[in-house]
């Protein structure tokens, strides 16, 4: 098996304890040492990339636990390690050497982690306990999917000071007449110290004609975050509409230089356009969009059979799919390559006592569940806010209540997501939808 050969005694003196969570809201990616890979998308080449296939090891109090081992060498001291985790099943806890780092109680949504303050020199023990979920009425009546356990969780490492994030739009310019690239890319420098990066990216139009590219130096001190924009105009973009059965989709890769030398690729694939909805509309480049939705659908197990459903779909007049639950990463490239457009929807889904409105009569009016529902929100929203099919947010199911919870899930997702509309059927009147 492949080690991971990371971090190193600088990191040692970070330890954190249980009450900062590992965990973090990004978007869903992984970086390769080589521009080849990253476009095909092979993961067996990168060397600080390795698939979590963990051993079970007991059941211990209602736990079926799960262990992987990962050796740290202190000669590499400057990279973090991030754990991605999905199709755990169940909920679950994760423990670091046996001691427990983070609890999980959405057995749906995938989960990021960032391991490194946790990990020691040599060997460790990064373990997942499998149980019942402890908020179970924030899913009733949602069938698990079936797809086999931990199928793409992984490791993999960036350095201390690397892209954390993205957030990526290709759409229409104010006379529309061409395209602007608008891309925030965030720069987290983890070490003591102020340090210098050059971040670049190029993009193609789906003919393959490079369309423009550029590297940009930013100096991030240390322990902090800053931001690198990138506002390029994209000419002759109107050739290349995506959406709606359209499926042309540009090709971007970001990289990170160091001393003059390539160290890390990004691969992102974005679609021209923009879907804005007003008066209970959904526009397309200044056109009304007739949407035609295929509600509960979900992806399967078998990657050919959810795209040859999606093409299904589309030949029969649907343009928009609503699932009930956040999606695989797969699926809403598929989405983006098949120009289908995605309602996504929080894993939210209460509807018994959903009409009772004094406090804890619902969970959706128990302030002591907002951390949860603000947990789910948030890992959902930063996972697929930078695919192209993403046209609008479901908080929750039609009938899971009202309150204060989903008062500041709407306030918090709207403070930050700009550009699509946020529904919540339950809100029945209510402010808290753009429905």
């Amino acid at each position: 098996m492949k080690r991971i050969i990371l971090l190193g005694a600088a990191l040692l003196s970070i330890i954190t304890t249980f009450a900062q969570s590992p965990r973090v809201f990004r978007s869903e990616f992984v970086t390769y040492d080589k521009r080849e890979d990253a476009a095909a998308d092979n993961r067996s080449e990168t060397a600080r990339y390795v698939d979590f296939k963990p051993q079970p090891v007991s059941i211990a109090g209602g736990e079926a636990r799960y262990v992987q081992k990962v050796t740290i060498d202190a000669t590499m001291n400057d990279y973090n390690l991030f754990f991605h985790l999905e199709n755990v099943g169940m909920a679950y806890t994760l423990f670091i050497n046996n001691e427990p780092v983070a609890e999980v109680d959405d057995p749906i949504t995938p989960a990021d982690f960032m391991l490194s303050p946790y990990l020691r020199q040599g060997v460790n023990e990064v373990m997942v306990g499998v149980r019942q979920s402890r908020t179970p009425q924030l899913q009733e009546n949602i069938v698990q999917p079936e797809f086999p356990q931990f199928e793409n969780s992984y490791f993999f490492a960036q350095r201390r000071l690397s892209v954390r994030d993205f957030e990526i739009i290709l759409e229409p310019d104010t006379t529309r007449q061409y395209a602007k690239l608008k891309m925030d890319i965030i720069v987290a420098n983890d070490f003591n110290f102020k340090e210098t990066i050059q971040v670049g990216f190029d993009i193609y139009d789906p003919k393959g004609k490079l369309k423009e590219y550029s590297v940009n130096e930013l100096e991030v001190e240390g322990r902090s975050i800053d931001t690198l924009h990138f506002n390029p105009d994209i000419y002759h973009a109107y050739n290349f509409k995506w959406g709606d059965g359209q499926r042309p989709l540009y090709d971007v890769m970001l990289y990170i230089k160091r001393n003059g030398m390539l160290w890390e690729y990004i691969p992102l694939k974005i679609g021209f356009g923009k879907t804005v909805y007003r008066d209970k509309k959904y526009f397309r480049f200044d056109n009304v969009l007739h949407i035609q939705k295929k509600e509960h659908f979900n992806a399967v197990g078998d990657r050919h059979q959810t795209f040859v459903a999606i093409e299904q779909l589309k030949l029969r007049g649907y343009n928009t799919l609503c699932p009930d639950y956040p999606q695989p990463k797969w699926f809403y490239d598929m989405c983006d390559k098949a120009g289908m457009f995605v309602i996504e929807r929080i894993n939210i889904n209460s509807p018994t006592n959903y009409n009772i409105r004094s406090v804890g009569g619902t969970p959706a009016n128990d302030p002591a569940l907002c951390e949860e529902y603000m947990t789910r929100v948030k890992s959902a929203y930063f996972r697929s806010r930078n695919h192209s099919c993403i046209i609008a947010y479901r908080l929750a199911g039609e009938n899971s209540g009202n309150g204060y919870n989903m008062y500041k899930v709407y306030e918090w997702i709207k403070s930050v997501e700009k550009r699509r509309p946020v529904f919540y059927e339950g809100a029945e009147g209510e402010w808290n939808t753009d429905l």
